[in-house]
């Protein structure tokens, strides 16, 4: 059974205890490691400069304590496979309806199920939504 590793369990301590709970879950089925969970002012910004975020400290759910975003890919790592990074978001949707934590992906910020009329792909990033 795949688990995470030292980096990993640290960045997803940073993590809201929803996000927590479901990547503790998924990690069981599916081998991944957790990029990012808080993110700072200066990484924001950073990422906002270099077109990587759309939001500025501190308006990014990455940027909440804890953090209601994460950034999570399967392993080993390939951000060049996007077939890939759509099969574990769908994996990671389907553990998270059936532990009832309503979450969106950056490959569909919409969550309308069409990924071909997405803007702007993150396909890493998950986020705790809020309705």
């Amino acid at each position: 059974m795949p688990k995470f590793g030292r980096t990993s369990k640290k960045r997803l301590s940073t993590c809201d205890e929803d996000l927590i709970f479901l990547f503790e879950e998924v990690v069981k089925y599916f081998d991944c490691s957790v990029l990012e969970g808080h993110r700072g002012k200066r990484l924001q910004n950073k990422y906002f400069k270099e077109g990587k975020s759309k939001l500025q400290f501190p308006d990014g759910n990455h940027n909440k304590k804890p953090s209601k975003a994460i950034d999570v890919v399967p392993y080993p790592v390939d951000f060049s496979d996007r077939e890939r990074m759509t099969y574990f978001a769908g994996f990671v949707k389907g553990i998270a309806i059936m532990l009832g934590i309503p979450i969106r992906w950056g490959g569909d910020w919409n969550s309308n199920n069409d990924l071909k009329d997405n803007n702007f792909d993150d396909l890493p990033h998950f986020e705790l939504r809020s309705f």
